[in-house]
């Protein structure tokens, strides 16, 4: 491997591509602790200090690890490329009914490229509305009006119209720009630049969530420690199997005949990978899961006083179970919610392939199992029950903060759960996400040039 990386370096134009997405990566990181005119940052640090808003098991704080810290800083960078990757998903969710989607994706690469710009079109209005709702998010996550963290944001006076626009235009030139850059590193350097994007953001955390560890008391201090360690080492294993594992159907190809030629048949396989969703379920789930708790916020009583009538103890039992303290009833909702979005997700995806058809147009079959309908039935049986496994484990790697928060109950040490928001699970499926992905396109660079992969 090391040979491999020196073999890299050594090669000049591969040399240059490295360098270059390194190079964008730290102008993103840069541009990350510029802050939104308008925040009192004063005041936002000192209560941002105060509150446990921002663990990685919170809405809040998926958005904060999506873009690197960058809402904890309450940077313009602080949606990161989130709005994109909700245009995407909710592209990719329309296209099997919407024809003219659906006319785009069979038009190849020039169908491809039409649909990209309809998601930076459609990213633009979204990218409004996420600025305008994160602002409000972050302030009811933090418990606390918008006018103290953005003195003058609002349409309410005619004062603050102008100050708000400056606001949301740079929330939105913000995230654009962090898109710009993403496509810059996948045109010119190394990698997918929107996944190395988040990618830089996550691991920027880690070195503060370190040394949040070193903070602990001593006995947790060393728990929180092996924790750590052997969490990480195991999850990061289990990631590797199973985002790499596949279940390949075998296809056979009959023997046809095009013109004057006459093409043999031949044998080959569909790879239906595992874990087909990533991390979206988990991003869907914490969305859903976040709103009770912001709703029940609503109806509280005020701070110090007893709960009185049914509505204000009802708000007050979801807000034990869906709010701050997140009890039993809340991972478990969050366990089933990750594993039913992993199912519908991973069916809408394949169906959009139409894998049946494909085969049915090109001639091949799956052996046994009958062209059409026979084969729709099959493939979707398969996809069913290995996408059991990737729900199950997608739902565990979500819910290891309740786990560690169980096991610090019994061990009578309440912060041992730290020990697994260093880098939290579904960072780490990002991660390692990414970093197989780049060495296989470096491995590909490198074998072109007749050099040995890794």
């Amino acid at each position: 491997m090391i040979e491999s990386v020196r073999n890299a370096f050594a090669l000049p134009d591969l040399r240059r591509k490295i360098l270059y997405t390194i190079f964008l990566l730290v102008i993103y990181r840069l541009v990350a602790n510029i802050p939104v005119p308008g925040v009192d940052l004063v005041f936002w640090q000192a209560l941002k200090a105060g509150t446990e808003s921002f663990g990685a098991n919170s809405l809040v704080g998926v958005l904060n690890l999506l873009s690197g810290g960058a809402v904890g800083n309450f940077s313009v960078l602080a949606m990161g490329v989130y709005p994109y990757i909700t245009a995407s998903i909710i592209m990719q969710l329309l296209s099997p009914v919407i024809p003219y989607l659906q006319e785009l994706d069979s038009e190849g690469e020039s169908g491809r490229n039409r649909k990209n710009k309809l998601t930076y079109y459609l990213t633009i209005p979204l990218a409004v509305l996420q600025a305008v709702g994160q602002i409000n998010l972050v302030a009811l996550s933090v418990g606390t009006p918008v006018s103290a963290i953005m003195p003058n944001f609002g349409f309410t006076a005619a004062a603050n119209i102008l100050p708000t626009l400056a606001t949301i235009l740079a929330m939105v030139g913000g995230t654009m720009f962090a898109i710009w850059l993403g496509e810059l590193i996948t045109e010119n350097g190394i990698g997918q630049g929107i996944s190395l994007i988040i990618f830089s953001g996550i691991i920027a955390e880690a070195p503060r969530n370190l040394l949040g560890l070193t903070q602990l008391d001593a006995q947790t201090q060393v728990f929180a420690w092996i924790s750590f360690v052997v969490l990480t080492v195991l999850t990061i294993l289990v990631i590797v199997v199973v985002q790499e594992g596949q279940r390949r159907i075998p296809v056979q190809y009959g023997r046809r005949v095009r013109g004057r030629k006459v093409y043999q048949g031949q044998s080959t396989h569909i790879p239906l990978k595992v874990n087909y969703a990533g991390m979206i379920p988990i991003i869907f789930a914490q969305s859903i899961m976040t709103f009770p708790g912001l709703i029940a916020s609503f109806f509280l009583p005020e701070a110090g006083a007893a709960p009185s009538g049914f509505i204000q103890n009802f708000a007050t039992t979801i807000d034990n179970s869906f709010g701050q303290a997140q009890g039993f009833l809340y991972w478990f909702t969050f366990f089933l919610m990750v594993f039913a979005f992993s199912f519908f997700y991973t069916d809408v995806m394949v169906k959009q392939q139409k894998l049946p058809e494909m085969l049915q147009r090109n001639g091949g079959f799956v052996p046994g199992i009958r062209p059409g309908k026979r084969t729709e039935e099959y493939i979707t049986k398969v996809v069913r029950r290995i996408t059991f496994v990737g729900a199950f484990f997608l739902a565990t790697v979500a819910i290891l903060p309740g786990l560690m928060a169980i096991v610090g109950y019994f061990l009578n040490m309440p912060d041992l759960q730290r020990s697994t928001l260093v880098v939290s699970g579904s960072g780490l499926i990002i991660v390692v996400g990414v970093i197989i992905d780049t060495m296989r396109q470096l491995e590909a660079q490198l074998l072109m040039r007749h050099y040995e992969g890794f």
